[in-house]
């Protein structure tokens, strides 16, 4: 990813005003991307001018929706830091090379702010479950030795920071389990992937094969497009039934 933003630099940076500056990729800290210079006579507050941080999502995963924490203090995040999570997926779906698709992409503060008020007031517990302490450091651009993340008080199930149960990636998640992998909106390829996760029996993945197919017949899909992925189904079969 910084190697492509840097490669991009005639499209965020077509007049050459930002020459000095270039992304640079952080080890443990945050946000994991920075648009930044160490040229000499450079203001200390302009060395920094944008924060990226990068999340991804295997949008076949049988969670159905990203499984990432994303715990930051909203007081760490610059006006115009970005969080930004790139789905993707197999250019033949089960199987081949990574595909990026189309990402979401939100303002880092916000983002935070968001995280944090599900789970003090729209969660639903109330009391120590439902109370969030502040990082102890609460500016931009942390160093990686400095505390930088929101923690909750309580939190048995490790569900902190899960920014899609809270609601904020909801519309994205619907659009992008439409999009069509091979002809078959992706939601059904998740559907039918979940069999093999959850250690179904033949039976149930011959039952999960038909499903796919009905599904994706009464969501529009044509009888061609279906029997363009037959063989991507078969081989799939295929390869659960392998000792």
């Amino acid at each position: 990813m910084v190697d492509s933003l840097n490669d991009m630099r005639e499209v965020w940076d077509p007049n050459g005003k930002y020459a000095l500056y270039s992304f640079i990729r952080q080890s443990q800290a945050f946000p994991d991307v920075r648009l930044e210079t160490t040229a000499p006579g450079v203001n200390v507050s302009d060395r920094i001018l944008l924060g990226i941080e990068l999340k991804g999502w295997f949008i076949l995963a049988k969670e159905g929706e990203p499984s990432f924490r994303y715990r930051a203090s909203p007081a760490v995040c610059a006006p115009q830091d970005l969080m930004v999570v790139y789905p993707w997926t197999l250019d033949e779906v089960v199987s081949g090379s990574p595909k990026l698709l189309r990402p979401f992409i939100e303002e880092a503060r916000y983002a935070a702010e968001h995280r944090n008020h599900y789970w003090t007031v729209l969660r639903g517990p109330t009391g120590p479950a439902a109370q969030v302490k502040a990082a102890g450091h609460q500016t931009p651009y942390p160093a990686k030795n400095q505390k930088f993340n929101d923690e909750p008080v309580s939190d048995s199930g490790n569900n902190f920071g899960r920014v899609a149960r809270g609601g904020l990636m909801t519309s994205f998640i619907q659009e992008l389990m439409a999009f069509p992998l091979s002809g078959i909106p992706a939601k059904h390829w998740q559907s039918f992937l979940k069999v093999f996760a959850d250690g179904a029996q033949s039976a149930a993945i011959e039952k999960g094969l038909a499903t796919i197919k009905r599904d994706a017949l009464a969501a529009g899909v044509s009888e061609d497009a279906l029997a363009k992925v037959d063989g991507l189904l078969s081989a799939v079969r295929d390869l659960y039934n392998q000792p």
